[in-house]
């Protein structure tokens, strides 16, 4: 019982043990930048926060950043003026960042609570696709008149993409060029301790189910403030939080992931993911399908009037795609990548990044992008322009 009531508290409840970190907009300001802040609007009712670089030197076309799972917009800014939102800004390209719903920047909605109305949470990644990406991708090209973007995702920033053009086959003439860093639809190769999870899943969604938990590691849950306040703690808090448990789910890479970077590392990670985008991810790996979410026979027959829950149709997912790898992510495997390359339409680009301990973290946040993974990006953008 006490293990029971410790998983409610540590997911349910807010605290506020520190200090607030920067957010986009003052991270914007103190590397030089001024950033403007959108209210986004689906249409399921779901505010979204999108942040805009304003930049006098744009010269490009408008390029879309797309976080991962339970991130944030932050996840592009926090190396400063090495992190690829600013070193895009820096040559000219229009920088603009989304955020999903239920992250800290899009925890609201027009007549949802999200502290009292669980069905605030009933999303996966189904709806970052299908609502947020298509109003956020719609918002942008209204406001700056163009009619296609670019977009780089990384992790689940990249699986939206591939739900919305299947589901919404007219937003592929709206998208020039997907970046894919990491990329994130098969899940059938994955190692423990994250396949140990997988196959603990269904367990652990009855759990969750009667404990009522419905978010995870939210923002400002006590789990998540424990870990700001204890992981940035010498030599122990590196040991436990980034040896221990960072690095076996995303691969080690103790080069690119210094003991001085955990805190800023923290303060802007996890910030909040819906219990059902977890479960969905490890039906995806369990069915060895990219479908719908499978809500059990009775249930699916009355959403989809099927049995089973539809695969996504990669074949209508025509925009042009680079898919951008490493051979040490655990979590985006090189079987996995190589799966998903067979299933899409109009690969472009299809690049292992050449460092030999290139893990899952290192595309959004590793210490010297500007140097592995950067040449590649600026290739894809200049060759597809």
């Amino acid at each position: 019982s006490l293990i029971l009531l410790s998983f409610f508290l540590f997911n349910c409840c807010a605290f506020d043990l520190l200090d607030r970190p920067l957010n986009f907009i003052q991270l914007g300001y103190k590397y030089g930048y001024t950033v403007e802040e959108l209210i986004v609007i689906t249409e399921d009712g779901y505010i979204l926060k999108l942040f805009h670089i304003l930049n006098k030197k744009r010269i490009k076309t408008p390029i879309l950043l797309m976080h991962g799972i339970s991130d944030s917009s932050d996840t592009w800014i926090t190396r400063g003026n090495n992190s690829l939102a600013l070193t895009l800004a820096g040559k000219g390209y229009d920088v603009w960042a989304g955020n999903c719903r239920g992250n800290k920047y899009s925890r609201k909605h027009i007549y949802l609570d999200p502290n009292t109305d669980n069905a605030f949470w009933d999303f996966s990644f189904q709806e970052f696709g299908y609502y947020d990406l298509s109003a956020i991708i719609d918002t942008i090209l209204h406001i700056t008149g163009d009619e296609k973007i670019n977009a780089i995702g990384h992790s689940q920033g990249n699986t939206i993409f591939y739900v919305l053009g299947s589901t919404r086959p007219e937003y592929n003439n709206k998208i020039n060029l997907l970046i894919a860093l990491a990329p994130i639809c098969f899940l059938q190769n994955v190692q423990p301790p994250l396949s140990t999870l997988i196959n603990a899943s269904p367990a652990i969604d009855r759990l969750a189910k009667f404990l009522n938990i419905v978010e995870v590691l939210g923002d400002k849950s006590l789990i998540v403030n424990i870990l700001r306040n204890f992981c940035p703690t010498p030599i122990i808090g590196y040991k436990t939080c980034i040896l221990g448990t960072i690095f076996p789910i995303a691969g080690d890479d103790i080069e690119e992931f210094e003991p001085s970077f955990v805190r800023t590392f923290f303060n802007h990670f996890p910030v909040g993911v819906s219990e059902k985008d977890l479960i969905h991810y490890a039906q995806v790996s369990l069915r060895r399908k990219f479908a719908n979410y499978d809500y059990g026979t009775e249930v699916n027959l009355q959403m989809y009037n099927l049995t089973e829950p539809p695969e996504y149709n990669l074949n209508a997912v025509t925009m042009k795609i680079s898919l951008l790898y490493g051979v040490n992510d655990k979590l985006s495997t090189v079987e996995d990548v190589a799966i998903l390359r067979g299933k899409l339409p109009n690969v472009v680009k299809y690049v292992l990044i050449p460092r030999k301990k290139m893990n899952h973290i290192d595309f959004v946040e590793g210490l010297h992008m500007e140097e592995y993974l950067f040449p590649y990006i600026f290739d894809s953008l200049n060759e597809n322009n």
